[in-house]
């Protein structure tokens, strides 16, 4: 049984784990373009048979309306960002030397505020000009359902689109959340009906708990309405409250934000709800239904990618567009934030990185047991766990939250709701630029 005590020991901000080591720590001077290509080649040579993994980045905006009505109004900046992303690609294309195969393509958050349907028709048509789109590919997109229509929903499904994650905060009229955390039900249902209807099969919602002003009454309200829908997956992550990152939050007061017991309350209400309605915690947060065609994540995880639990493992990812990251397993690369740099490489020829990593085989083993631990929850260390490690997983030997044996790490029961902790006792890097501070208590 979790405790109180125990979350507020361990209840520090973790990073999600997609990659490692995480952005923060990424060693900006080890990259450059020649090391960067060099990292992507060998990866493509290894494993060409897997295919690439594409995400695509759109230049961020809070205020979904306001960028909404901006971008309406400006079409030639989004034709630009268009051509550029085209461009981008093509620079990948002429690399590898051949038109490569494409297994993932994914569109960040809130895509439809900055690209009409016309606009990701051009785009597609323009990617896989130059590139093979795999029979079993895993296409999917991230939506809002203010901005989401119908036209939308078709013109991706023609090009293979099967998977919705909809972004679905409080589904509760009652005026107990605070601004821009309500979603309409109508308007969720409605896609939802839309996306199956022309064919998408497979669902998630994403829908926090811990948000300004939710109460126990708001989310349980939201997750019945939520689950009488039948999503495929929900993925019931907490709300992060990141003031210096996302401007918007700064409004919020910080006694309206749901901390420690509070917030537990709201994580346990909403699991137990979960699980009575025929979801099963597969860990990090993801439910998947049992019933449906969810069956082969809860059987198979060999990846955790951005969006979702995947068997299917890809060591290639390329990121498109402004912020993204691209990943050749042993080296990461990341875009620029503003669209000014962003051109202004593109317009150069150049890819547009302007940091990253090239990982070490201490950092590729770290990267292997971390994600043997988000994906499988347990790992093996051949030559047995080494003693700095073993010293930083005591704690959470203490708290039964793990069990090891020489060589073996495996996540208890009561451990998978801090698989996040668990990661950082293994993050050498994030442990080092922390040693002052008390990670694990």
């Amino acid at each position: 049984m979790i405790n109180s005590t125990l979350l507020k020991n361990y209840n520090i901000a973790e990073p999600s784990f997609i990659r490692n080591p995480i952005v923060p720590y990424l060693e900006n001077a080890k990259i450059t373009q020649s090391s960067w290509i060099k990292a992507v080649l060998k990866t493509h040579h290894n494993y060409k048979n897997e295919g690439i993994s594409l995400y695509i980045q759109h230049p961020i905006c809070e205020n979904v309306v306001a960028c909404e009505d901006d971008i309406m109004q400006n079409q030639a900046m989004v034709q630009a960002y268009l051509k550029a992303l085209i461009k981008e690609w093509k620079m990948y294309v002429k690399i590898l030397g051949e038109m490569p195969k494409i297994n993932k393509i994914h569109f960040g958050g809130q895509a439809f505020a900055f690209f009409n349907p016309k606009n990701l028709d051009q785009l597609l048509k323009g990617i896989l000009l130059n590139a093979t789109l795999v029979s079993d590919a895993a296409i999917s997109f991230k939506a809002h359902p203010a901005n989401t229509t119908m036209a939308h929903l078709e013109v991706l499904h023609k090009f293979g689109f099967k998977r919705l994650d909809l972004g679905v905060r409080e589904l509760n009229s009652s005026g107990q959340l605070l601004n821009n955390h309500q979603s309409l039900l109508l308007h969720v249902a409605e896609i939802t009906n839309a996306a199956r209807t022309i064919g998408y099969n497979f669902i998630n919602f994403e829908l926090p708990y811990g948000l300004p002003g939710q109460s126990i009454s708001g989310l349980t309200n939201t997750i019945i309405k939520a689950v009488r829908l039948q999503p495929d997956q929900i993925f019931f992550n907490p709300y992060d409250h990141v003031s210096w990152i996302k401007r918007s939050q700064s409004q919020y007061e910080e006694k309206n934000i749901p901390i420690g017991d509070e917030k537990f309350a709201l994580y346990q209400l909403g699991k137990v709800l979960l699980q009575e309605s025929g979801y099963k915690d597969i860990g990090m947060s993801h439910f998947v239904a049992k019933d449906r065609s969810s069956q082969t994540i809860i059987n198979q995880k060999s990846q955790r990618s951005f969006v979702e639990y995947t068997n299917q493992l890809t060591h290639s990812r390329i990121g498109l567009g402004v912020s993204a990251i691209s990943d050749s397993w042993g080296a990461f690369a990341k875009n620029p934030k503003t669209t000014e740099v962003y051109f202004g490489k593109i317009a150069k020829g150049i890819l547009p990185f302007i940091n990253g990593h090239l990982l070490n085989q201490r950092d590729i083993g770290i990267r292997k047991h971390i994600f043997n631990i988000v994906c499988e929850e347990k790992t093996l260390y051949n030559d047995g766990i080494p003693e700095e490690v073993y010293c930083r997983l005591l704690p959470l030997i203490r708290n039964r939250l793990i069990s090891i044996t020489e060589k073996e790490i495996k996540v208890n029961t009561k451990g998978k709701f801090f698989i996040g902790n668990i990661c950082m006792a293994l993050d050498e890097k994030l442990w080092l630029k922390n040693q002052e501070s008390e990670l694990l208590v």
